[in-house]
């Protein structure tokens, strides 16, 4: 069976889309509507733009997502998915590929997140980092002991998990994390507490979107971050959207749960092998590749 992947913020480089923007009418056209929903020239920065630019989460996330979906649709026929998946974001490239959502809504919506992301940042000094080496439990039971803001925000796979909050808290779970055994416990250069309870107020602005948005019967399950389980109902699909963004993302147990369901041919689609590699610390054997158009 093939489950189809998609990727979260972090996999953007400068030239993103170019080859595809190239080889396809269809993609010129998505390119020219893309700028036309989000008010500026999102091809230009994908194609040209600095590192930096790039970095911006409202730039970001509408460039993977564009990226992703774009590429999709330039699969045409040879698009056949028996389950789809997205890390964080990735969910929202998902759910077009699946056809759960237009490519209009989809784009409407993951621009609404990284603005609301970006003004929830600016309300508390907040960050992430990463936990490497240690059982996922010690790292929640630290966290829980912590006073202060400090969660597991994403379970990306065995021994490697992320975790969210305040930046006092986070630092103190890192100390706390080391003395305990981690391999590494190193904060990230990111701009905030992604899928902590820092994430409310943009919760509660997606959620407005999220619920005005037209939800479709997708051509396939999604397994949804906030639960790891395969879903189909447009409801439901919309309720774990909204949960998303103060959720962890169970990338772990999704990745554990599609291969349990018979996955066994996995497709990345969009930048970068992150995925990919992460599903081969779940199980080596599993046949993994990155989506390209035909030469």
């Amino acid at each position: 069976m093939k489950a189809y992947v998609f990727p979260g913020q972090g996999a953007q480089f400068s030239g993103m889309g170019q080859d595809l923007f190239n080889a396809s009418a269809q993609a010129k056209e998505m390119f020219a509507a893309a700028n036309e929903i989000l008010g500026f020239d999102i091809q230009k920065v994908m194609f040209e733009g600095t590192a930096e630019e790039l970095k911006q989460t409202k730039v970001t996330q509408p460039a993977i997502f564009l990226h992703s979906t774009i590429l999709a649709t330039c699969l045409g026929a040879e698009f056949k998915p028996d389950m789809v998946a997205g890390h964080s974001l990735g969910e929202f490239s998902a759910l077009v590929a699946n056809k759960a959502l237009s490519f209009e809504d989809g784009l409407s919506l993951v621009s609404k997140r990284a603005i609301a992301m970006q003004s929830a940042c600016e309300k508390e000094p907040s960050t992430m980092a990463a936990i490497l080496g240690l059982e996922d439990s010690v790292v929640e039971s630290i966290c829980a002991d912590i006073n202060g803001v400090v969660v597991p925000a994403n379970y990306n796979c065995p021994g490697q998990l992320v975790i969210s909050g305040a930046i006092p808290a986070v630092e103190e779970a890192c100390e706390k994390l080391s003395a305990a055994g981690a391999r590494r416990a190193m904060v990230l250069p990111v701009g905030g507490a992604f899928h902590s309870p820092l994430m409310e107020p943009a919760r509660e602005e997606l959620a407005a979107a999220i619920e005005s948005t037209n939800f479709n019967v997708p051509i396939c399950p999604v397994y949804q971050n906030v639960n790891a389980l395969p879903v189909s109902n447009a409801d439901e699909i919309k309720e774990n959207l909204v949960l998303q963004l103060t959720g962890a993302v169970k990338w772990t147990q999704i990745m554990e749960k599609m291969l349990a369901d018979g996955a066994n041919h996995i497709i990345e689609v969009g930048p970068g092998r992150v995925l990919q590699g992460l599903f081969k610390k779940v199980n080596r054997e599993v046949l993994t590749e990155g989506a390209g158009l035909a030469e």
